[in-house]
């Protein structure tokens, strides 16, 4: 379909759109006692359709003709409403109900009959208002509800309730890339969503604003760009939106450690048109080793601004700060045999932190994120998202690496290098979407078509040193304890400092079309053109600037989905698109190759679920990726870079979530990923790449509260993870460095009303050690105990 095409089309819906005789049904539903009731069904009656009421017991029905309708009011357990309502032509018709219940019986009602961890829908993860059986695509949500319950206080620890993902390492802090990495799917990426739209972080991130985390599978540049996902996947957050009612929570969290953590979600309508709302938190958190701490500040405030029926504002801040010392990271040589080949042959004291409590590093962040909402006609909406953010990097960036200081090698000497960091990147992303719902024919189009511009600019200045060397098994090693601020600036006076400025920017259109071709059977096709445009690199010292380029790249996507059972079961395959820029290399004889971006294509199939009145929900897959246009060393010419190399990942993934008693909750997941370098250096040819993780995950959680009898509201959870073994350093140079697998078990104990909760968590009961890496060895927290209180309003 060509430009001028959809445009007309575009026009003539909207057109269409403004003579039809239709209006909007709009109400909140509340219990007894004036709370909003979430998951209520509201219908109309003669019509099998119907909408279910969100967080703030809101509902809305769209496009309805003018006339007169009865609606209907109903959950399980629930006397059903009855009212008859008018429309009128291009007005809004309000209908709120007042159910018979407090919110305490309606919190029962709730628990007893809802799948309070399976809500898959999603605006962000088609771009489209599609439910979960319509999408081709595989994607797992974790609920702030979940969050509660296992008393998460930090992002890393909520992503272990999703299959095939895991953490590679912990959040350095450095500029530029100091965020956490994760892997999925066989491939490396860090958090870099916020609502669908650039949101980044050099440091950690908080949970206190999450509403859902979404961890949208495999290669999905076509409606996300290359420039900040990665072939096997992105990580979204929604944040909590404004509602229309009075609410809050005060949340204490005190444990091992030193944990101190004081959070705050404040709801309060300002006007009937403006919603105010307010996340915050404090955490200080100390280390189990010798040395290390970790202490952030956190505000969200966030207001929806309702100017008519028809055009609705939403603005959410976001500013965290920390500063903290970095975790015990041990790089590996990575030129050399190693001798060791597991964490325990290193024959390391992994209560010493090789580090000081002088020595952090700082990384304020601000993610601005606004959208705002045009009805254009019944059929079309034009929705413009704006996000900024600007991250920094200021302090001293510590770690330490097995480098030989003599001739002899040894995995005994450890290097402890310091880092001046000052850097500051900002991050603009503008785009704009119009999405629309119509029919051509009898087929009905779900349509979003958009424009995407993302600029990212970086100011860096660092500057690195050897500290010195330290003995990593002597424990009486007199060097160990020179590691001090003073005694660190004196060594940074005598580096070279590096400073440059870097500014890229993408230009990007896209188009998603879900065609249904029968009420079963749906299509989605989409297409996608970046032109990538990087300013390259300028050197401040000598005023250089290198590694210029433009690159285009077109992506495309594939799906097709039919409903064996409807809106119950569902039998899906894709075909998904992801594109990574390459620059261009000067080759050592001065010619300079113009590469080509990666390309990674992926094949999809499977069964999506929700039966049993959406009390079991899940999905069963199989992909498999491959990755073309890698870079490689030219086998034939030193020193040379050819452009033909390729890299597969394929694998299986299991996702469940699950309410077959009442009171009962089971989340639970695996996935297996078998990922190989097929034609790169040749020193990792065959080989399971370093950042593609442990190949077999499991996840698991099992949670239950009586929803009657003189136990009601008190519970118990109980769940933990499993990681298969991870080849962390792997090739003919140095060898296979593994960390083993192991199995990490969690606790909870909680007492829940409508006025406050309380909850008791053990993590990691049985004091397992274990650690995590990517070219590093990381040991992990050992047993730890949390309590949080919760004062509800």
């Amino acid at each position: 379909m060509n430009n001028n095409y959809l445009l007309s089309l575009m026009l003539l819906l909207c057109s269409t759109g403004l003579w039809a005789q239709s209006g909007r049904i709009q109400g909140v539903i509340t219990s007894s006692d004036g709370k909003p009731s979430e998951q209520v069904t509201v219908t109309i009656k003669g019509r099998s359709n119907g909408v279910t009421t969100d967080e703030s017991g809101r509902y809305a029905f769209e496009k309805i003709k003018v006339g007169t309708y009865t609606l209907r009011v109903s959950f399980i357990g629930l006397k059903t409403q009855e009212r008859q309502v008018e429309v009128r032509e291009n007005e809004t018709t309000q209908a709120d109900f007042t159910l018979q219940e407090t919110s305490e019986q309606l919190q029962e009602v709730i628990v007893t009959a809802a799948n309070k961890y399976g809500k898959k829908e999603s605006e962000f993860v088609a771009r489209l208002p599609i439910k979960n059986l319509e999408n081709p695509q595989v994607y797992s949500t974790i609920s702030k509800e979940l969050l509660k319950e296992q008393v998460i206080t930090n992002f890393d620890d909520a992503l272990k309730n999703a299959p095939g993902i895991d953490k590679l390492w912990t959040s350095t802090g450095r500029g530029g890339d100091g965020a956490a990495y994760f892997t999925m799917r066989g491939f490396t990426l860090q958090a870099s969503m916020i609502n669908g739209i650039a949101g980044l972080s050099n440091g950690g991130l908080d949970p206190a604003n999450i509403e859902r985390i979404e961890l949208i599978k495999g290669p999905s540049s076509t409606l996300f760009g290359g420039s900040l996902v990665n072939f096997g996947g992105l990580i979204n957050m929604v944040t909590k939106k404004p509602y229309e009612t009075k609410g809050g929570e005060i949340t204490y969290t005190g444990g091992s450690f030193g944990l101190n953590r004081l959070t705050a979600d404040i709801n309060t309508p300002l006007t009937d048109k403006v919603l105010f709302r307010f996340n915050g938190a404090y955490h200080y958190e100390g280390s189990f080793q010798d040395a290390g701490f970790k202490r952030t500040g956190f505000v969200a405030p966030s207001i929806i601004y309702k100017a008519s029926d028809r055009l609705t504002f939403h603005l959410n801040t976001e500013l965290y700060t920390s500063e903290a010392t970095n975790p015990l990271m041990v790089f590996l040589n990575r030129s050399r045999q190693l001798i060791a080949r597991t964490p325990q042959e290193l024959n390391i004291d992994w209560n010493r932190s090789f580090t000081a409590n002088d020595i952090t590093v700082k990384t304020p962040t601000l993610n601005v994120y606004g959208q705002m909402n045009y009805k254009l006609s019944d059929q079309w909406t034009s929705q413009t998202n704006v996000s900024r953010s600007v991250r920094r990097s200021v302090g001293v960036y510590s770690y330490v690496m097995f480098l030989d200081a003599t001739r002899v090698p040894t995995d005994t000497l450890l290097s402890r290098y310091v880092g001046d960091q000052n850097s500051t990147s900002t991050t603009t992303d503008i785009q704009q979407n119009f999405i629309g719902d119509f029919k051509i024919g009898s087929l009905r189009n779900r349509l979003v078509a958009g424009l995407d511009y993302l600029n990212v600019k970086s100011n860096n200045y660092s500057s690195y040193v050897l500290f010195d060397n330290v003995n990593s098994v002597r424990v009486n090693d007199p060097r160990y304890g020179r590691l001090t601020r003073s005694a660190v600036d004196a060594k940074l006076a005598t580096g070279t400092p590096s400073r440059s400025t870097t500014d890229a920017s993408t230009y990007s259109v896209y188009a998603s079309d879900v065609l249904n071709i029968t009420d079963q059977l749906l299509v989605m096709a989409s297409l996608r053109f970046d032109h990538f445009d990087n300013k390259g690199s300028y050197n401040v010292s000598t005023g250089v600037t290198s590694g210029a380029y433009t690159q285009n790249a077109i992506s495309p996507k594939l799906g097709v989905i039919y409903q064996i059972l409807k809106d119950r079961l569902s039998v899906f395959g894709n075909y998904m698109n992801g594109f990574r820029n390459v620059g261009n290399t000067t080759q050592p004889d001065g010619t300079v190759s113009v590469f080509k971006p990666q390309q990674a294509n992926q094949w999809e199939g499977g069964l999506k679920m929700e039966i049993l009145k959406g009390k079991l929900s899940g999905n069963v897959s199989y992909y498999d990726i491959y990755v073309t246009n890698v870079t490689r060393p030219d086998p034939d010419r030193v020193s040379y870079t050819i452009q033909d190399g390729n890299v597969s990942s394929k694998g299986v993934e299991v996702d469940i979530t699950a309410n077959l008693l009442p009171g009962l909750n089971l989340i639970t997941g695996y996935s297996h990923n078998d990922s190989k370098n097929e034609k790169t250096d040749a020193g990792s040819v065959g080989r399971r790449p370093v950042g593609a993780g442990p190949a077999d995950l499991v996840n698991a959680w099992i949670s239950y509260s009586p929803t009657k009898g003189a136990l009601k509201g008190f519970g118990i959870g109980v769940g933990g993870n499993y990681a298969g073994k991870n080849r962390i350093t792997n090739s003919a140079a140095t060898g296979v460095f593994t960390i083993p697998a192991y199995t990490v078990l969690n606790a909870s104990l909680f007492y829940n009303t409508p006025a406050f909760r309380f909850a008791l968590k053990a993590d990691n009961f049985t004091n397992q050690q274990y650690w995590r890496g990517w070219t590093t060895v990381e040991v992990q927290k050992p047993a730890s105990v949390s309590a949080s209180i919760a004062f509800k309003y």
